[in-house]
């Protein structure tokens, strides 16, 4: 099955939708005080990023335009949906300990959230994601991230009854 143009605007919006959640993982080590948080960053970061390097290497194999990397910071640049504004970046960069802990999986919720929609938006497109490797790596993204969210809303109860 050959790939259409909504499989390559899937692909690309992808790779900048990951690479905010790479950026929002890297800064856990420095601002969390549960391990669960640490570790699920850490699972996020290296999927994400081996995944950044499948649809580069999927867009490029078929001489599509890979996004530069820090694409989705220029000025002007349309947000994915799901992807934390600026601010939103911002107000968690600048956060440390539970307040980190609690805008770190409020806004991871909300950036999977935005893939899942991502996905139902190139499944929604008359020939869309019918490619072997599109079909498989957007089912992928739709499973895995539906689980995390169901992981992080588990997370964000049990910190809500430490208190």
């Amino acid at each position: 099955m050959q790939f259409i143009g909504a499989d390559i605007k899937f692909m690309q919006g992808m790779i900048g939708h990951h690479t905010q959640a790479v950026e929002m993982a890297a800064l856990v080590p420095s601002r969390t005080n549960h391990e669960d948080v640490r570790v699920l960053a850490q699972r996020i970061d290296l999927s994400q990023q081996d995944e950044i390097k499948m649809m580069e290497s999927w867009l490029a194999s078929r001489g599509q335009p890979v996004p530069a990397p820090g694409a989705m910071h220029l000025h002007g640049a349309t947000l994915m949906p799901g992807m934390l504004t600026a601010e939103e970046m911002a107000a968690l960069g600048a956060a440390t300990g539970d307040a980190f802990d609690r805008l770190f999986l409020l806004g991871m919720m909300k950036h999977h959230s935005g893939a899942l929609a991502m996905v139902r938006e190139l499944f929604s497109s008359p020939g869309a994601g019918q490619e072997v490797e599109v079909f498989a790596f957007a089912s992928d993204v739709e499973n895995d991230q539906r689980m995390e969210i169901d992981r992080m809303g588990a997370m964000l109860s049990a910190m809500t009854k430490e208190r």
